[in-house]
């Protein structure tokens, strides 16, 4: 044939790339095309019958609120949690996902009555269960609207069937953890302070809290030093202070109290509204204190020239500086003689009351790292306060003083009459602290200015401090003495345990990733105050039980029993029905026992959801394998699940807890509607799609904080789309593939490298997914793809793959290669990106259902050959220095592709040379041709310093050019009938024209 360039189209003899699979992904149209797919073909229920009679593996869906649109922190929970359990379903377990929903408590009770509050009308007004009624249909809806949220992010669960604690079931079940927990004694009704939220009109446990910083007023009060108490000395309260103030004024410097007489103990606080309730002032032992007196005053109110004031010495000089006062120090004021001492109250005699001695305590929480070195104790106010008033109340009602707390707040944030001259009975009224508004209310300044009138305020000032408030009216709350409903954490349960010991030992033997999170939740554990579970709201379960007047509980199994029952059929609206408490309590009705009208804690609610998921679903199991959620929930699900089921079933409901951390912007600042810096799950759905989405959360730090903003979307969609094109090229290559199989041994050596890089990735991937690492995973494929494959294998096999023969063993091994390699990274990738994972196998296996019911593929170990990737290591270090060679040749326009060069390599390492025994090192460098050399070759060759001992001179191929591979051979015209290709290329081409018959 002698004019074959007008008669054969060489592209038409090429085993060119074919596929339909789309370069442009076009997420945001086609994902929520796959998620009515799968929804259509039933695949949750098609994994759960494929995944039937395996072990399972589940993780325990912690509960988000049902009361708003999803937003990024839920996609980041959600994607990790779907990575999971996917994962585990692709390893060979039943590994099933039920969602869950928190419908209880404030997060909706609190809109319903945004929603009143904008009407103008009053929720108080409206029958109970009419306004829980109200509560279910608003979580119901939120329901409908996050279940469609999350669908779209890709998430496979039983949507279906979600488990919410408002559902009868699981209110019966939570009643009945309530019961079990009374009936072991670990319930009682108790009076501590607890924080309240006068906007709320409640009590709220830690978790319920965040911490913003405010500016206070800040005041320096002194107590007088009336006497102190003798060996075997008690007083009645008015006798106390009659005789301590005789004493004061009887005995002089020369007297037991010496210097010490007319001397004042001087506090500070933060909160002036809390002196009404001071009993007493606590120091310590650790602390150095010392009697001063004031030398000279420049002040408008407090001490004058001669007063003598106790201090820590560490903090003297800076509190006498606040009241603009000089000093001097007079003498050591030993603990043993704090121990003694007996002081006034600041505010004896105001409102005809205060008429009471407050001791010196000693505490171990009292430091002198800021204030005066004593602590003003306010039994009522402050959890601190309450332990050490309650550590020293016997001893205290032996020497006659009462140990009694005065509830000085009502839940309204007014003072009652337990605050004398500040209640109701006060001229004026009574004073508030805080407002409906969440509004600080006047009892500081009215406090203040008694204080003054009284001579007894040292200073004040302002400061700015962190201060606890509601997270969800984002307001103040106070700390306040009410009488709440609590568990037990350190009475013994009859086995030598307590909750506190039980849930510590439970804590060791639970996995936690990261690692961290053990020592933080078992810090909270070891410092905990009992367990509060009332909460003063409408919509929730009640604290179902019955108590006569001293707290006790009503412990009857035929009681319990018909509650249960009624929940279950009613739900826990039940508890709130006309006739309730007759209906219950049946023949003991007309006994003295009060229906307890509580709210629990929805924490509880949470932490009972093991009961009605974990081990009431056939499907699931008991413990659950995982709960993951966000580091705040140490002190939220994590901690309540862990003492709810450590309380009723002596250890955690869960095996590992992972952990991850918020969503900042893309500054390091935390997301806000103020700073405009919100990135909404929706919004990047909407423009990008989710598997983008998904790729951010798996190649980010979750453990830790993560960024996200416009700049680092783009960086995630870029890497996707170099992953998309490799899958598709794959994709197009293998359009050409008959399934045959190659043994490995017969392989050349680079098929065989990759093999081995195969079963490194497999155990990487594994072991990976089992340590929760998914950046591992997705980085490390992602480089795999990109550059051990596009840039470099797939590249260098191009030539084969397209121009080889049909027979060439060369080409149908790397198809053999190129199958294995497509169906373990799509595979593994699947949990990560669902969506274009099975559009990528469905577009290769077009019979298959979803890439979703596959499992990993088994990579054989005998695939493993650390020789030969040894081996390969140096023969890609010297192919650096030849593409960085030919690079140079490109820039200086002295080549236009690389098969225009047959560059010399000198190479002076034994080692790297014998490495080069391959015959296709041109092919390898994709050149035409190439020659190597021992030696160090000339002075001027080119050579890069991270590879010693090799040199390369560039060089044009000589020869033409192959009109069919576009190598430059010296053998192209040496078939006559193909005059215009190479011999190989001549080759291929009689052998496919044979085939054509």
């Amino acid at each position: 044939m002698s004019d074959t360039k007008d008669t054969i189209d060489y592209s038409e003899t090429l085993y060119l790339p074919k596929t339909d699979f789309p370069m442009r992904a076009g997420l945001p149209q086609k994902e929520p095309e796959t998620v009515a797919r799968w929804q259509e073909m039933g695949l949750y229920k098609k994994l759960r019958d494929d995944a039937k009679g395996r072990e399972k593996f589940v993780l325990h869906d912690g509960p988000p609120y049902a009361n708003g649109n999803i937003h990024i922190g839920h996609a980041l929970n959600k994607i990790l949690k779907d990575v999971i359990t996917r994962s585990f379903q692709m390893r060979g377990f039943d590994s099933n996902y039920v969602p869950g929903w928190d419908c209880h408590g404030l997060p909706i009770e609190w809109k319903i009555e945004e929603a009143y509050r904008a009407k103008g009308q009053n929720k108080d007004e409206v029958p109970i269960n009419e306004f829980r009624r109200q509560c279910r249909e608003f979580a119901q809806g939120w329901i409908d609207v996050q279940t469609k949220e999350f669908q779209r992010l890709g998430i496979e669960g039983d949507f279906e069937h979600p488990y919410t604690t408002m559902a009868f079931h699981a209110e019966a079940r939570i009643a009945g953890e309530l019961l079990k927990i009374a009936k072991s004694g670990q319930l009682y009704r108790g009076s501590k302070p607890v924080m309240w939220s006068v906007v709320e009109r409640t009590a709220l446990a830690e978790a319920e809290v965040e911490y913003h910083e405010v500016q206070s007023d800040t005041i320096w009060v002194k107590f007088p030093v009336l006497g102190h108490f003798g060996q075997d000395e008690t007083f009645g309260d008015r006798e106390a202070l009659r005789r301590a103030v005789h004493a004061q004024n009887a005995e002089g410097r020369e007297g037991p109290l010496g210097d010490l007489h007319s001397a004042y103990v001087v506090i500070w606080t933060t909160t002036p509204w809390t002196i009404p309730g001071n009993r007493a002032i606590a120091y310590s032992t650790r602390v150095e204190y010392g009697l001063y007196e004031v030398t000279a005053a420049e002040n408008e109110f407090g001490p004058q020239v001669g007063e003598r004031l106790i201090f820590a010495d560490t903090l003297a000089e800076a509190s006498f500086s606040k009241a603009k006062l000089e000093y001097r120090r007079l003498q050591d004021v030993p603990a043993e003689k704090l121990k003694s001492l007996i002081c006034g109250h600041p505010l004896r005699g105001f409102g005809g009351g205060y008429d009471f001695v407050v001791p010196l305590l000693d505490g171990d929480h009292v430091t002198d790292d800021a204030g005066t070195g004593f602590v003003h104790t306010a039994p009522g106010h402050g959890r601190e306060d309450f332990d050490a008033w309650m550590e020293k109340a016997r001893e205290l009602e032996a020497r006659g003083i009462s140990a009694k707390i005065p509830f000085t707040v009502g839940d309204d944030g007014y003072y009652t009459d337990d605050a004398p001259g500040f209640g109701p009975s006060a001229e004026g009224g009574a004073a508030r602290v805080m407002d409906d508004d969440g509004k600080k209310g006047d009892a500081n300044d009215r406090v203040i200015k008694a204080l003054i009138a009284a001579n007894m305020l040292f200073a004040r000032g302002r400061i700015k401090h962190d201060y606890p408030h509601s997270w969800r009216s984002k307001k103040p709350v106070i700390f306040r003495n009410t009488p709440q409903w609590f568990v037990y954490m350190d009475k013994d349960l009859a086995d030598g345990s307590t909750l506190r010991s039980r849930a510590l030992s439970a804590i060791d033997d639970t996995r936690f990733v990261p690692a961290g999170g053990k020592n933080r939740l078992r810090g909270m554990i070891e410092n905990r105050p009992d367990w509060v579970l009332s909460r003063q709201r409408a919509w929730g379960v009640p604290i179902c039980v019955f108590a006569d007047k001293a707290g006790n509980v009503l412990v009857d199994e035929a009681v319990n029993a018909r509650i249960l029952e009624a929940f279950e059929a009613e739900g826990a609206d039940a508890w709130f029905a006309e006739g309730a408490r007759e209906r219950f309590l049946g023949s003991r009705a007309n006994e003295d026992w009060d229906m307890v009208t509580d709210i629990l804690d929805v924490w509880f609610d949470s932490g009972s959801t093991h009961t009605f998921t974990l081990e009431d679903r056939p499907d699931l199991k008991w413990p659950a394998d995982v709960y993951l959620e966000g580091s705040d929930q140490h002190r939220g699900w994590f901690h309540s699940s862990l003492l709810e089921g450590c309380a009723t079933r002596g250890r955690a409901p869960y095996n590992a807890v992972i952990t991850h951390g918020f969503t900042m912007d893309e500054q390091g600042r935390k997301m806000s509607k103020s700073l405009g810096n919100v990135v909404s799950p929706q919004q990047v759905m909407e423009k990008s799609g989710a598997d983008i989405l998904r790729l951010w959360v798996m190649t980010t730090d979750y453990w830790d904080d993560q960024r996200l903003g416009d700049t680092i979307i783009k960086t995630n969609v870029d890497s996707y789309r170099k992953l998309r094109n490799t899958l598709r090229w794959m994709l197009g290559t293998l359009a050409h593939d008959e399934g045959e199989e190659i043994d490995a041994a017969e392989m050349p050596e680079l098929e065989r490298l990759m093999l081995n890089r195969l079963a490194e990735l497999d155990e990487l991937v594994r072991s990976s997914y089992d340590a929760f690492d998914f950046k591992r995973i997705a980085r490390t494929l992602t480089d795999f793809a990109n550059i051990e494959l596009s840039a470099f294998y797939f590249d260098v096999r191009k030539d084969a793959l397209y121009c080889d023969a049909p027979s060439s063993l060369r080409r149908r091994s790397a198809l053999v290669v190129i199958r294995k390699l497509f169906d373990c990274l799509v595979t593994w990738l699947a949990p990560m990106l669902p969506f274009t994972t099975d559009e990528a196998w469905l577009s290769r296996n077009p019979q298959a259902v979803s890439v979703h019911l596959e499992q990993f593929p088994e990579v054989p170990s005998a695939w493993k050959d650390d020789a030969l990737a040894a081996k390969w290591e140096k023969i890609r270090e010297v192919r650096k220095v030849v593409t960085g060679a030919l690079e140079v040749e490109r820039r200086e326009k002295r080549i236009g592709s690389s098969l225009e060069a047959a560059p010399v390599v000198y190479v002076s390492d034994d080692a790297l040379l014998g490495a080069l025994d391959d015959r296709d090192f041109e092919d390898i460098c994709i050149t035409s041709a190439i020659r190597v050399e021992k030696g160090e070759g000339p002075a001027d060759a080119f050579r890069l310093p991270e590879v010693a001992n090799v040199a390369v001179v560039p060089a044009l191929a000589s020869g033409k050019k192959c009109a069919r591979s576009w190598k430059i051979t010296d053998d192209v015209g040496s078939d006559p009938e193909y005059p215009e290709v190479s011999a190989r290329d001549a080759a291929a081409l009689r052998e496919l024209a044979a085939l054509k018959g």
